[in-house]
C-alpha cells in the first residue's frame, strides 16, 4: 500500500507527559517511522499546540495526575471535533469506556500498555483515517 502522507508532510503525534517511561517507549515506535512526538502535560498545553501545529492523533492518559483524560478529551472535542484520540487507562471499566465511546475515542487502552497492541491500534487509525500504512509492520 502507498501511504497517502507525504514523504515531505510533518506527521505528529501528541501524547500526555508522564512520570514513567512512557514517552521514552512511545518515541521506540514512533522514531523509526520519521513521526514526531510531542508532550503536553494538561489540557491548556494540549489545546495549546492542537492549536499550533498539524496533530494527527492524541494519546491521552486518563491516569495523568496532572489532568483527568476524559475532561481533556471533551475539551480538545471543542475546538477539533474530527481529531482521533486514543485513550489509556488502568482502569477500562463499563463506565469508562461508555464516556470514551459518547467522546468518539479511536480506542482504549489498558494499561500497562503493551507497546505492541499500540503500534496495531495507530496502524488501523492510520488506514482508516489518513490511507496510510505508516504503522504496518
Amino acid at each position: 500500500m502507498v501511504s497517502n502522507l507525504s514523504k515531505l508532510e510533518e506527521v505528529n503525534l501528541l501524547a500526555s507527559g508522564a512520570n514513567w517511561a512512557w514517552p521514552q517507549a512511545l518515541s521506540n515506535i514512533l522514531r523509526p517511522r520519521g513521526v514526531n512526538l510531542l508532550v503536553a502535560e494538561d489540557a491548556d498545553e494540549f489545546v495549546h499546540i492542537i492549536h499550533r501545529r498539524r496533530i494527527h492523533t492524541t494519546i491521552i492518559d486518563m491516569d495523568s495526575e496532572k489532568s483527568d483524560g476524559l475532561a481533556t478529551i471533551r475539551i480538545i472535542r471543542m475546538g477539533y471535533p474530527l481529531l482521533p484520540c486514543i485513550l489509556l487507562t488502568s482502569n477500562a471499566s463499563e463506565a469508562v469506556l461508555g464516556k470514551a465511546l459518547q467522546l468518539d475515542v479511536f480506542g482504549v487502552i489498558d494499561k500497562p500498555v503493551d507497546m505492541d497492541v499500540l503500534r496495531q491500534l495507530l496502524n488501523r487509525l492510520f488506514l482508516k483515517k489518513y490511507n496510510s500504512d505508516l504503522f504496518a509492520e
